[in-house]
């Protein structure tokens, strides 16, 4: 492992990715994070969103490490990574807070001058902070399968409501959705996962039990719904404060013309108002290209990379 070796505690190799090695980051804030890197050349972030971990990137990230350094973090309170207390604010579970850990991962693995960028569901919503606040180091994004989160709630209405009930679900207060998911924490997230993929088999059966591992910690119930309650409180604040701002970096937006999000918005026009440089693809699958159609993805997403 690259960077700072007194901070960077070595986990053995991925049992999911071949070729990455898992390592405990502890960040200059003291949130720790688990990582799997892999590959050599530029560096190239890749976040997961809710309710995986990074190995959701487990079909793609292989042919990305020819190309890139590859740098897959768990987020706060996600997977293996620590689960620091919240606040009255949910500060803690900001997008502002989870966007600095990657500047400070960064920072520990010896990257400093800059880093491109893929983020899928909350990964991406942590991205578009990320490059609003660090516009100098965020060198292009990928968002997928994601509207802006002040659009998303500004035009609710009954479809999306329905489609998307956790968003008001998990932010209510707790320890509510907390202690409803853990009485079956397996089956609310089938139902999760299963009502957004759209391609059967996607999420294979070992892959599950990798995600119900960290679903089933109470810890991670927490964060979870922590991250939710951010969501519709302090990042709707960031965001009206910062609504005059615009990513400058190039921008492109993928999303599953079988999902919610592709059949509900004109995600390319919503990220638009919200970026100088915007293009987007739709891509023949539910809300998670890397594991539904990753071939596909890699052909849209090389290019623009590179």
């Amino acid at each position: 492992m690259i960077g700072n070796a007194e901070f960077i505690q070595d986990k053995g190799e991925s049992p999911f990715i071949p070729g990455f090695r898992l390592s405990d980051v502890t960040l200059s804030n003291g949130v720790r994070l688990r990582c799997a890197v892999g590959g050599k050349g530029e560096p190239l972030v890749l976040l997961h969103g809710h309710p995986q971990n990074h190995v959701t990137w487990r079909k793609i990230a292989p042919a990305l490490a020819q190309r890139f350094t590859v740098i897959m973090p768990d987020i706060r309170g996600y997977g293996d990574s620590s689960k620091p207390p919240s606040d009255a604010q949910h500060r803690t579970y900001s997008k502002r807070e989870m966007a600095q850990d990657i500047i400070l991962l960064m920072a520990r693995l010896g990257f400093n001058d800059g880093f491109a960028f893929v983020g899928h569901d909350r990964g991406a919503r942590i991205g578009h902070r990320l490059a609003l606040d660090y516009p100098q180091q965020v060198r292009r994004s990928i968002f997928i399968d994601i509207a802006p989160t002040a659009t998303m709630y500004a035009l609710t209405d009954k479809t999306f409501a329905t489609r998307y009930f956790w968003w008001f679900f998990l932010i209510q207060p707790a320890p509510l959705p907390e202690k409803l998911i853990s009485s079956d924490p397996a089956f609310f997230l089938d139902k999760h996962i299963s009502g957004q993929i759209k391609t059967p088999g996607a999420t294979e059966p070992e892959i599950f039990a990798e995600y119900l591992r960290c679903y089933q910690d109470p810890e991670m119930l927490r964060a979870v719904c922590e991250d939710y309650r951010a969501a519709a409180t302090i990042d709707l604040e960031d965001d009206e404060a910062d609504k005059h701002l615009r990513i400058t970096s190039p921008l492109l937006a993928l999303w599953g013309e079988k999902g919610t999000v592709g059949q509900l918005y004109d995600v390319t026009s919503t990220w638009q108002e919200k970026a100088l440089d915007v293009r987007g693809v739709a891509m023949p699958c539910g809300h998670s290209p890397q594991e539904e159609c990753p071939q596909e993805m890699l052909r849209v997403i090389m290019p623009f990379l590179s």
